[in-house]
């Protein structure tokens, strides 16, 4: 199994650069992405990512010199998809599991595929306009989460 991060000290650091948007851009990966929702889950309970995430995602992306439009940036039904199956993830694990570990096993299971999505969204309904505005249901087999 792969190691993403080596301790959750490290993945704090990673959540409040997240958070404080001085995280590099290129730092920004799909483990990053699920590690700083798991730190956020876990250890930031004032910051509900369901409602927050969006914000800080978009905020984000405008630090790094990224654009929040139709096509590109922050995208709706993946972060919120995201979310869910973060959350539903955890709840799993046991809880006294180092955050860091969890994050490696989250990423050696289907959630590590940055196209993970795909099996739940056809790909047009997925990069649609309308899902990256707003949650849309998926369009294959049941979402689990």
């Amino acid at each position: 199994m792969s190691h993403f991060y080596p301790d959750d000290a490290a993945i704090a650091r990673l959540g409040n650069a997240f958070l404080d948007r001085t995280l590099p851009k290129a730092e920004w990966t799909h483990a990053a992405h699920f590690a700083t929702t798991l730190w956020l889950i876990a250890a930031r309970p004032e910051i509900v990512a369901e409602r927050d995430m969006p914000a800080l995602i978009r905020a984000y992306n405008a630090s790094v010199g990224g654009v929040n439009d139709d096509h590109t940036g922050y995208h709706e039904t993946i972060t919120q998809a995201s979310i869910r199956a973060a959350r539903a993830f955890l709840v799993e694990r046991p809880h006294d599991e180092p955050l860091h570990e969890a994050v490696d096993a989250l990423m050696a299971g289907p959630l590590g595929r940055s196209d993970w999505p795909l099996a739940y969204w056809t790909r047009e309904r997925l990069f649609s306009v309308e899902a990256r505005r707003g949650w849309i249901a998926p369009d294959l087999p049941a979402f689990p989460f």
